[in-house]
């Protein structure tokens, strides 16, 4: 099946900053443009870093308090760095790398589970020689859900049933409503029931699958192994709702 891909649903018009631009700028960039961070280039045009609004407030983290009259004696080397990263004048002395990147081709649905693993608001995406070309936030990939009822409709009854099932469309109905599928009618096996469930469930934008697709044969049961007999589909009781558990 097909998904689309990152390139789709990306965004391209991007507010970036260079190393050597100030402190005081970018805040400046942040809150004129009403982003959380600002992508990093060198000249290039390379992507190197990110600078976040976390990432500036760190200098108000660790501000000493006017009373204080030494260090910490002991202080862990990740704290320590933080304490550096705070004392920087330019964006190239407090940014955040590596970062979390992404290319143009990949599926959306790959790339929501790298942000779901990475528990990232966001996924920058790169060309293949690391130039920045756009941003994909988690805003993004909820956009998916806004496809309208008709759009999932068809995306459903070409990609499942038609391009992978070569199923009969006389013989099934396809109905969508807030995103929710419903499979009615009937395919020849078991299996195929099963899969058209399951890959209706994984296409982006769909919220949630009732199967009520029946099926002739049932290809589960494992007695059948060895060949399976058909069912006369004109005889009493040769057609039965999906059931998990096979009657």
């Amino acid at each position: 099946m097909r998904y689309p891909d990152v390139d789709t649903v990306m965004t391209t018009e991007l507010v970036a900053t260079t190393p050597d631009t100030s402190f005081t700028q970018a805040a400046r960039l942040l809150t004129e443009h009403a982003v959380s961070a600002l992508p990093v280039l060198a000249a290039s045009g390379r992507l190197i870093g990110v600078v976040s609004e976390a990432d500036l407030m760190r200098k108000e983290q660790y501000r000493p308090e006017p009373t204080a009259d030494h260090k910490p004696l002991l202080e862990l080397p990740a704290r320590r760095e933080q304490r550096r990263r705070a004392h920087g004048l330019v964006v190239g002395d407090v940014m955040s790398e590596p970062v979390q990147t992404i290319r143009a081709h990949t599926p959306v649905t790959e790339a929501a589970r790298a942000l779901a693993r990475s528990n990232v608001r966001r996924l920058f995406v790169v060309d293949a020689e690391d130039r920045l070309v756009g941003v994909l936030s988690r805003r993004d990939v909820l956009r998916l859900f806004l496809r309208g009822d008709q759009e999932i409709g068809e995306v459903v009854r070409h990609e499942v049933f038609e391009r992978v099932l070569w199923a009969d469309m006389a013989l099934v109905v396809v109905t969508v409503e807030d995103g929710v599928v419903t499979l009615r009618g009937r395919l020849e096996r078991r299996s195929e029931v099963d899969l058209a469930g399951r890959l209706t469930e994984a296409i982006p934008g769909v919220v949630g699958v009732v199967n009520s697709l029946r099926w002739e044969l049932d290809d589960a049961q494992p007695e059948h192994a060895g060949g399976l007999p058909r069912v006369d589909p004109r005889a009493p009781g040769s057609f039965g709702p999906l059931r998990r558990d096979g009657r």
